[in-house]
């Protein structure tokens, strides 16, 4: 029985989060060509994801995240863990951490060093630009005006001034802000808030735009797989089937281009199950090999968060408001009068950028400082006051792998990071706990006794503090890689992010990154696309102007 029809459109975009979001916008600018953006998940009308503390409860609730499990993992001691990835409107822009981090110059010149044309710091930087709106107006550097808002903290904390100024004892300068080019210094994140409001993608390229009569937003739409058909021997992507709430399954045609942007998990998921990847694994798995594409699903990469934890004194954390009735209810009424307070926080209000160690050629660690603690995400706060100054290695070499178990579409995928298994890995992470103990140690923080809980200071070789990264290690949720651009034998897409062999169809999303960036992956996503959708118009434009013109009077009937 063949499957129902449930429309054709010039673009179909597999995935409404920050991506989708982007060039659901942007492609549909044009009244002329149709498009369907489609999400597994629904809308973004849950009272948690707009109060920005609400990741809380937005993480780990199957309303709006997937709730994926990692494989266990070696480098974490054998332990597997949540990996969450948002299934909503908005997608993770919709319970992530809500800063606004591009990465560095180093980051994109490198991407560009790899052979991927237009991909360097001064190319792309444009495109942070285009799409930005800066609370302190636009310069060489920022724009203002975009429709991503990007604001500063509203609220303040004494421990973290404090340790702002312990960082700069051990030699990493205050710098105003981030975002510049060069990370190294230490500052307050910026966020993509409004007037303490979440500003997700949804709310900035999404909302503004669903009135447009050529776009449909379709939610609870669950891709199974990719069609393909093959003519003249040129594969080329001809439609999407469906598992919908609301019109059952069917299949969507795509007659220009099918855009997978359903982030690093989902895109090569999608792709697998559609046949397009590794040959042996499809064959494996029962899978038709539609195309063997063997870097699909591979390269997975992530940054690993290592998570010191102190006991501090004399001074007030969130721990202890947390904890208090009073607190809480203090708390709740700050935001609901002024939109200030804890509960405009980020998970990580501080960050600092540094190099683990003289010889890397640029900063490759970051600090997310908190005025906090607890054991591990999901769980209750320490009713003590503490701070945890938690570090990540910016540029790992351990690369991982997203593989199909089955042909089931509603399956999850075996996702392995592969975390601490490069010895250069191993020692940025022994290297990063030695440099936070300094950090700990130094003058402008000794008025509040901090006191190491975790790992502990009985730990000091090597091999102990090998050992406690792997038992404190966990995802600051930032996977890429996984359909990655480039020209080598593991690249999934060229770099005008079109699928290696398969004509009609594209990946705009953060697994096309060949190298992760410098800190959170959310602002880079936007600027790919940014980047993305101008490609995709750019080709629509010029295909239009390739064709050959009919005359005018091409259907008359001649007469002597």
């Amino acid at each position: 029985m063949a499957a129902s029809s449930l429309g054709s459109y010039d673009y179909v975009i597999v995935g409404a989060g920050t991506a989708g979001c982007v060039l659901a916008n942007r492609l549909s600018a044009d009244p002329t060509v149709s498009v369907l953006l489609l999400e597994a998940g629904g809308k973004d009308d849950y009272f948690w994801i707009h109060i920005p503390v609400g990741y809380l409860y937005t993480i780990n609730n199957p309303r709006t995240d997937w709730c994926y499990k990692t494989e266990p993992d070696e480098g974490l001691n054998g332990r597997s863990i949540g990996y969450a990835r948002g299934k909503v409107l908005g997608g993770c822009s919709s319970i992530n951490a809500m800063i606004y981090m591009r990465g560095q110059r180093s980051d994109y010149d490198y991407w560009a060093a790899l052979g991927n044309r237009g991909w360097s710091w001064d190319e792309v930087l444009p495109y942070f630009k285009r799409t930005e709106d800066y609370a302190h107006g636009a310069d060489e550097l920022h724009g203002a005006g975009g429709e991503l808002r990007v604001e500063e903290r509203r609220v303040n904390w004494e421990i973290l001034d404090a340790w702002r100024d312990a960082a700069e004892e051990c030699g990493i300068p205050k710098i105003a802000e981030f975002n510049r080019g060069d990370n190294f210094g230490n500052a307050y994140f910026q966020m993509n808030q409004r007037s303490g409001v979440r500003w997700s993608a949804t709310k900035a390229f999404l909302r503004p735009i669903l009135h447009r009569s050529n776009l449909t937003v379709m939610t609870h739409a669950h891709v199974q797989r990719i069609r393909v058909e093959t003519s003249d021997g040129i594969r080329r992507a001809a439609g999407v089937e469906l598992r919908t709430k609301a019109a059952g399954d069917g299949v969507v045609e795509a007659r220009r281009e099918i855009i997978l942007a359903a982030g690093a998990i989902g895109s090569p998921q999608i792709l697998q199950l559609s046949g397009i990847g590794p040959a042996a694994l499809l064959r494996e798995r029962g899978a038709p090999v539609v195309h063997d594409l063997p870097g699909v699903g591979e390269n997975l990469h992530d940054h690993l968060q290592v998570r010191i934890v102190y006991k501090v004194k004399n001074v007030t954390t969130l721990n202890q408001r947390a904890n208090s009735v009073f607190g809480k209810a203090a708390m709740g009424l700050e935001y609901l009068l002024f939109r200030t307070g804890p509960l405009t926080m980020p998970p990580s209000q501080l960050g600092a950028f540094a190099r683990s160690d003289p010889s890397q050629p640029s900063a490759n660690i970051e600090w997310h400082v908190q005025p906090l603690s607890l054991d591990k995400f999901g769980d209750p706060l320490h009713r003590f006051p503490a701070i945890t100054p938690s570090v990540c290695n910016l540029r790992p070499t351990s690369r991982g792998h997203i593989r199909i178990k089955s042909t089931d579409p509603d399956a999850y995928p075996a996702i392995k990071l592969n975390y601490l298994s490069t010895e250069e890995d191993r020692k940025v992470a022994v290297d990063s706990i030695r440099f936070t103990r300094r950090i700990m140690a130094a003058r402008a923080l000794a008025r509040y006794a901090p006191e190491e809980l975790k790992p502990g200071p009985s730990l000091q070789t090597d091999a102990e503090l090998m050992q406690a990264a792997g038992n404190l290690g966990t995802t600051i949720f930032h996977p890429v890689g996984t359909c990655k651009m480039g020209h080598d034998e593991l690249a999934v897409v060229d770099d005008r992010l079109r699928l290696h062999g398969v004509a009609g169809l594209r990946v705009v999303d953060a697994s096309v990154m060949p190298r992760i960036t410098s800190g959170n992956t959310n602002a880079p996503t936007v600027m790919i696309a940014e980047r993305g959708a101008e490609m995709i118009i750019e080709e629509r434009k010029a295909a239009a102007q390739a064709q050959p013109r009919v005359p005018a009077n091409a259907g008359e009937k001649a007469t002597a």
